[in-house]
């Protein structure tokens, strides 16, 4: 009798809570970016579901037209992952930091290995639910203080555009939820399938910096310096020393006004910056490439195997040998369950 290869595994499936009241920009975000994803034979890698806390049928959103759910929150006990779009309707949550009895009896169903991830105010919902609990999180800058107000027990972090906490991930508002789905893709299936919905959605593959930079501040004068050319510069030369002092005389400043304006600019500091970059590309050329862990160590600009493998476990923590065979483009990733 001939041996039988077992199926593949299914789709990781991704739920949609739809609240009343639901942004339909950070509702519309899931949907565009997990229906992308394909593995080697063209099947899809996430199916998306949306549901609602009640049986099927129309919910509010912040625009002047409703839409039609065709699920009920029955759908939230089949989720491999649950995701919570930001909503103005937030009532109770907003006020007590207490969930509505059907919210909570809705969440009451979703599986203890289920992934949670909110955009923009969605973290309420996980906050009161007592889910974010001693982790770090984060929310749309605006609501900082009532969020820190309602649930003191969260160590929340403004500045930042999404928190990645292994089964829990929060992100900032609006556009930050694009970068945490595309994280999501990444962490899954790695840069080159994530990379790929960014080239067809038109979106960077990574934002550098937090949403402090988004935070209402004076205008800068029309004709200020900035950092960019220093860092296309450093970009091309990940694989040599870069110096402080050569990026501040690329922009032709002082290496004080260059940190500080860095910084301003960016979220980091020029050696942070430097360093997550040459983890990017050090991932890459684990994804992407057969050479040896020693060579990508060079080409990325951390000098040996060792400075490679304490920095990319210090980021993600994993080895670059467990990354490469959890990466490569036949292996890795969620399925279903």
């Amino acid at each position: 009798m001939e041996p039988t290869t077992p199926d593949p595994p299914g789709p990781h499936r991704v739920v949609v809570l739809a609240l009343d009241g639901v942004l339909t920009f950070e509702l519309g975000i899931p949907q565009r970016i997990f229906a992308l994803p394909r593995d080697a034979a063209g099947r899809p890698l996430y199916e998306v579901v949306t549901c609602s806390v009640r049986e099927p049928g129309p919910v509010r959103t912040d625009a002047d037209y409703a839409v039609m759910v065709e699920h009920g929150p029955e759908a939230l006990t089949t989720a491999d992952t649950v995701l919570i779009p930001a909503t103005h309707e937030l009532g109770p949550l907003l006020e007590e930091g207490v969930l509505p009895p059907e919210l909570a009896s809705a969440l009451d169903l979703v599986r203890p290995e289920a992934r949670l991830v909110s955009i923009c105010t969605g973290a309420f919902v996980l906050a009161a639910a007592g889910l974010l609990d001693g982790r770090p999180a984060t929310t749309h800058w605006g609501y900082t203080a009532v969020f820190r107000r309602l649930f003191p027990a969260v160590r929340l972090d403004p500045d930042v555009l999404f928190v990645d906490d292994g089964s829990v991930l929060t992100s900032a508002g609006v556009a930050a939820g694009l970068d945490l789905c595309l994280h999501l893709v990444r962490r899954d299936h790695g840069a080159a399938v994530a990379n790929d919905v960014a080239r067809r959605t038109v979106l960077p593959p990574h934002r550098d910096g937090g949403q402090a930079q988004y935070v209402r501040s004076p205008v800068p004068e029309p004709r200020a310096s900035t950092t960019a050319a220093a860092r296309r510069w450093a970009l091309s030369r990940l694989h040599e020393t870069v110096s402080l002092r050569e990026l501040a005389a690329r922009e032709s400043m002082s290496v004080r006004t260059f940190t500080r304006r860095f910084r301003d600019e960016v979220g980091l500091s020029p050696g942070q910056w430097l360093v997550q970059q040459r983890v990017e590309r050090a991932r890459a050329l684990l994804e992407t490439s057969d050479l040896p862990v020693e060579r990508i160590a060079r080409n990325s600009g951390f000098g040996t195997a060792q400075s490679l493998r304490q920095h990319l476990q210090a980021a993600i923590g994993v080895t670059p040998t467990a990354y490469r065979r959890t990466f490569r483009a036949d292996g890795g990733g969620p399925g279903r369950g």
